[in-house]
């Protein structure tokens, strides 16, 4: 079995064009359903979430702004 490659820390934030954000959606909502690995290209970089990942969603309110993030999380 091949070493694993080192993990090198990270905290991307890319924005979509509302018609690829959905279409990234509808896929990973695809593959939630069916327990499969959802894989995404984020900033040149192949992320491959696990079928067993935690999701939540998280909610922040603020004096000029809200934000509303859709996270899933995974061990390494």
């Amino acid at each position: 079995m091949p070493a694993r490659k080192k993990s090198v820390k990270r905290d991307i934030e890319k924005n979509y064009p509302a018609g690829r954000f959905a279409a990234k959606l509808r896929r990973l909502a695809d593959c939630l359903e069916k327990g499969k690995r959802f894989t995404i290209q984020v900033a040149g970089e192949r992320v491959a979430v696990s079928p067993a990942a935690v999701i939540s969603v998280e909610h922040e309110r603020g004096s000029l702004e809200e934000e509303l993030e859709f996270q899933l999380k995974w061990p390494i």
